[in-house]
């Protein structure tokens, strides 16, 4: 099938249109995968940060009495093999915390304050129970507070957009095809006595469909560069200078290279699977007219 043949079915008019659709379609596909990835990454940081992280209060009203009783579960959980890490919070670092709600007054030295101690407990399930089985015997007004449990919401909330990412992504995706099967059925009613004279002279549907096929594919690819040039410009006005703002938590929401390398090919999919749509459309459409 020569060039002229090809040109035939190419008008460039309803190219351009459909290559500023699928631009717009892919772009958005780009950056509802890249959320639902980085939401995905980000409730797994977190639960695999926060998880065997804990703390102990212990909130004795006598300040002898509560010392000594910090004294003795900090002994008991470092002696514990359900803790790799135990470290009592100094009172500067107490009065850090409540100085943006007491000002000034969180550096007096008369100011109660809990006895804490910072946790990093060993990997598995039943450390958490082992370490409030050890705090009854040697502590038992000891409060112990998983970090894990207190971010379990934000950790939901985050697969819960992640999974509405892929749903998007999966619904611009049918768009996407819908929008190449509307625009290869419509080439067909355009060109139907081009098509009849095609086939007079012998040409088969395969070739004819591999014309509309190859068309496609070229705006597919036009639309491909469009998309990931603008998708990249937003990658660099919005994450690095988010990440910057929010310093090392910023590491909990990145791609990955995984991430980055699904990115990196979803255009390839996309014209392969703009292609094989319109390929398979006018296969359909040109066996029903026989």
């Amino acid at each position: 099938m020569s060039a002229a043949t090809a040109r035939l079915l190419d008008p460039a008019r309803a190219g351009r249109a459909m290559v500023g659709v699928l631009a717009i379609m892919l772009f958005l596909t780009l950056l509802a995968v890249a959320a639902g990835i980085g939401a995905g990454r980000g409730a797994a940081a977190l639960g695999a940060r926060l998880s065997e992280r804990a703390t102990v209060q212990l909130t004795d009203a006598a300040p002898a009495a509560r010392a000594a009783a910090a004294a003795r579960a900090l002994t008991a959980l470092r002696s514990s093999p359900a803790v790799t890490r135990a470290r009592a919070v100094p009172r500067g670092e107490l009065a850090e915390l409540v100085a943006p709600w007491l000002g000034s007054a969180a550096d007096d030295p008369d100011l109660p304050m809990p006895e804490l101690i910072d946790l990093e407990l060993a990997p598995g399930d039943e450390a958490l129970a082992t370490v409030r089985a050890v705090l009854r015997r040697v502590a038992p007004g000891a409060v112990i507070d998983s970090h894990g449990a207190a971010v379990a919401p934000l950790a939901r909330l985050l697969r819960i957009a992640s999974a509405l990412a892929a749903a998007i992504a999966a619904l611009m995706v049918a768009a996407s095809a819908a929008v190449v099967v509307l625009a290869a059925r419509a080439g067909l009613e355009a060109h139907r006595a081009t098509i009849a004279v095609m086939h007079g002279l012998g040409a088969t549907d395969m070739q004819v469909a591999g014309l509309f096929q190859r068309r496609v594919a070229r705006d597919a690819a036009s639309a491909a560069l469009v998309a990931t040039a603008a998708a990249a410009m937003t990658a660099a006005l919005l994450v690095r200078p988010l990440a910057a703002d929010i310093g090392a938590p910023g590491d909990t929401v990145a791609l990955g290279a995984q991430g980055w390398g699904v990115l990196a090919a979803m255009p390839f999919l996309f014209v392969g699977f703009a292609a094989l749509v319109a390929r398979r459309t006018v296969t359909r459409a040109l066996a029903r007219t026989l």
